[in-house]
C-alpha cells in the first residue's frame, strides 16, 4: 500500500488572499491544529515582515513535529534570510517558487526563459548547499512551453531538489489531461522518478479532488492542500477521499482521520472570524470621515442610538439597547456635549449584556522587563474554587489575557482593547475597555483600577462573564 504525504499551504494561501487578516496568535493556533492533524508538511507564508515573521517561524518551529516548509522566491538574499529563520525547525524545508510560464516568468522574475532557467538551477543549488531540504514548485506549469518545462524540471533535479511539485495554477485541465500531462513530463525527465513527485491542483473548476484522485495512479507521493481556499485542493475533501476510498486505491496517509473534520472546522472558524473582523475594520476605516454622523445627544431617538450601536458591531437585545439609550441621554445631558463612538463603546461595556460573575479575579502576578519575556500568573475563582493560569506573552497584557484563556480552555478573538486615565497624577485611576468576539458576536467589558494591567484584566473578565452567561442561556 502506497503512503502519500500531505503538504498543507493554508497559511500561504491565506496570506495572498485579498482579505488576509491573520495575526500572530491566529497563525500559531492554525499551526497547532495542523500539527494535531498530522499533516506531513506545514507551509507558511513568504518571509516579508522581517522580525515579526522570523519570530513566528521560530515559534512555529517549536510546535511542528513534521516538516516546516517556508516558500521563497528565486532570490539569493531571500533564500539565505528564509533559511536562517526556518532552520531551527526539526525538519526545515525551503519551497522555491519557480514560475515556468512565459507570463509569470516576466511578471514575477522579470526574466526571459534563458535567465529564468539559470535562476532555477542556481537557486536550487544554493538552497541545497545551505543544508535545506529543497522543494521546487514549478508554478503555472500547465501553461508553460513544454520544452522549457522539461528543462526547468531537469535543472531542479540536477541541482539537488528533493521534491518537485507540478502546479496546475490555472486550473483549466480535466483530470485525465492533468494525469497525462504529468506522465509525459516524467517520461521526458526520467530523473523525476528519483525524487518525491508532488502536485498542486487548482480548484478553479471545482475538480481539484478528482484531479488528485487520478494522480494517485501515478508515482505522485505528495499533495498540496489548503483550508478555506478557492484556489487549492481542499484538505477536508481530499481527506474524505483517502478515508473512504483509500483501501480500494491502495493508498494511505498519516492524517488524523478521527479528528479531521473537527480540526478543519476549528481552523476554518479562525480564518473566517479574522476575515469578518478585517471587513468590519476596513468598513470602519472607510467611514472614519463620517464617524461624527453618530454623535449622539439626549435629543436622539432610539433608532439613532441603535444605528450607532450597530456601527460599532454589537448585536444587542431590545432590553440592553434600552439601557444604552437611557445612559446616552443621561450622560449627554450631564456633559452638555454629544456622545461620540468611543464614549458609546464604553457605555455598551458598562450597561449592556450584564451578567452574573461566573469568574472572579482573586489575584495576578506579572513579571515583565526588557531582558525577559512577559509572564503572567492569574488566579480566578469559579464556583467557589480557585483556578490558576500561567502564560508567557508578547507583553504583560497579552500574557495576562492568555493566562485567562488557559483557565477557560478557549481562545477568544480580541477585537479591541483601550485604556485611558480617569483621574490625573501619579496615582491616576485607569479605565479599560476590552472587546472580545465569540462565535461571531461582540462582547465588551470594562475594568477600573489604579493598576493599568489590573484594569485590563478586570475588563477582560467582565467581557468573559458576558460570553459565559449569554452562551449558557442559548444552550
Amino acid at each position: 500500500m502506497k503512503t502519500i504525504r500531505i503538504a498543507d499551504a493554508t497559511l500561504r494561501m491565506a496570506a495572498v488572499s485579498a482579505d488576509n487578516a491573520l495575526g500572530f496568535k491566529e497563525k500559531i493556533e492554525i499551526v497547532r491544529q495542523l500539527n494535531r492533524l498530522h499533516v506531513d508538511a506545514i507551509e507558511t507564508a513568504l518571509l516579508r515582515n522581517g522580525k515579526s515573521d522570523v519570530l513566528f517561524l521560530h515559534s512555529a518551529a517549536s510546535i511542528v513535529d513534521g516538516i516546516l516548509s517556508c516558500p521563497v522566491l528565486l532570490d539569493e538574499s531571500a533564500i539565505t534570510a528564509t533559511w536562517d529563520a526556518v532552520k531551527v525547525a526539526q525538519r526545515p524545508r525551503l519551497n522555491l517558487l519557480a514560475p515556468v510560464s512565459t507570463v509569470q516568468m516576466e511578471y514575477q522574475l522579470h526574466q526571459k526563459p534563458a535567465a529564468a532557467l539559470e535562476s532555477i538551477g542556481k537557486m536550487t543549488r544554493l538552497a541545497k548547499q545551505l543544508g535545506a531540504q529543497v522543494e521546487v514548485s514549478l508554478m503555472d506549469a500547465t501553461r508553460a512551453e513544454q520544452e522549457f518545462l522539461v528543462m526547468a524540471a531537469q535543472a531542479a533535479v540536477d541541482n539537488g531538489a528533493d521534491v518537485v511539485t507540478i502546479c496546475d495554477t490555472a486550473g483549466t485541465m480535466f483530470p485525465p489531461q492533468f494525469v497525462r500531462f504529468i506522465a509525459d513530463l516524467v517520461e521526458a525527465v526520467p530523473q523525476l522518478k528519483n525524487v518525491e513527485l508532488s502536485v498542486e491542483c487548482s480548484d478553479a473548476m471545482h475538480i481539484a479532488t478528482a484531479c488528485a484522485a487520478q494522480c494517485l495512479e501515478l508515482n505522485v507521493t505528495q499533495f498540496r492542500t489548503a483550508i478555506d481556499s478557492p484556489d487549492a485542493l481542499s484538505l477536508s475533501q481530499f481527506g474524505d477521499l483517502l478515508r473512504i476510498k483509500g483501501r480500494a486505491l491502495q493508498t494511505q496517509s498519516n492524517l488524523n482521520m478521527t479528528n479531521l473534520h473537527k480540526i478543519v472546522t476549528t481552523i476554518s472558524e479562525i480564518i473566517q472570524d479574522k476575515q469578518e473582523v478585517a471587513s468590519t475594520k476596513e468598513l470602519a476605516a472607510r467611514s472614519a470621515e463620517q464617524a461624527e454622523l453618530f454623535l449622539l445627544s439626549a435629543a436622539d431617538d432610539m433608532e439613532s442610538v441603535a444605528s450607532a450601536v450597530a456601527h460599532l458591531g454589537y448585536d444587542l437585545s431590545a432590553d440592553d439597547l434600552g439601557k444604552v439609550y437611557e445612559e446616552v441621554g443621561r450622560i449627554s445631558e450631564k456633559k452638555k456635549v454629544g456622545i461620540g463612538l468611543k464614549d458609546l463603546d464604553a457605555i455598551v461595556a458598562t450597561v449592556a449584556l450584564q451578567a452574573p460573575p461566573v469568574y472572579q479575579l482573586k489575584s495576578f502576578v506579572i513579571n515583565s522587563g526588557n531582558q525577559i519575556s512577559a509572564m503572567a500568573n492569574v488566579i480566578l475563582v469559579k464556583d467557589g474554587e480557585e483556578v490558576q493560569g500561567f502564560s508567557i506573552g508578547d507583553g504583560p497584557v497579552d500574557a495576562a489575557f492568555m493566562s485567562i484563556e488557559n483557565i477557560v480552555g478557549r481562545h477568544f478573538e480580541l477585537d479591541d482593547f483601550k485604556i485611558s486615565a480617569v483621574t490625573e497624577g501619579r496615582e491616576a485611576v485607569g479605565s479599560s475597555v476590552v472587546r472580545l468576539r465569540s462565535r461571531g458576536k461582540l462582547y465588551s467589558g470594562k475594568g477600573v483600577s489604579t493598576d493599568i494591567i489590573g484594569a485590563a484584566i478586570r475588563a477582560y473578565i467582565n467581557a468573559l462573564n458576558k460570553i459565559c452567561y449569554d452562551e449558557e442561556e442559548k444552550e
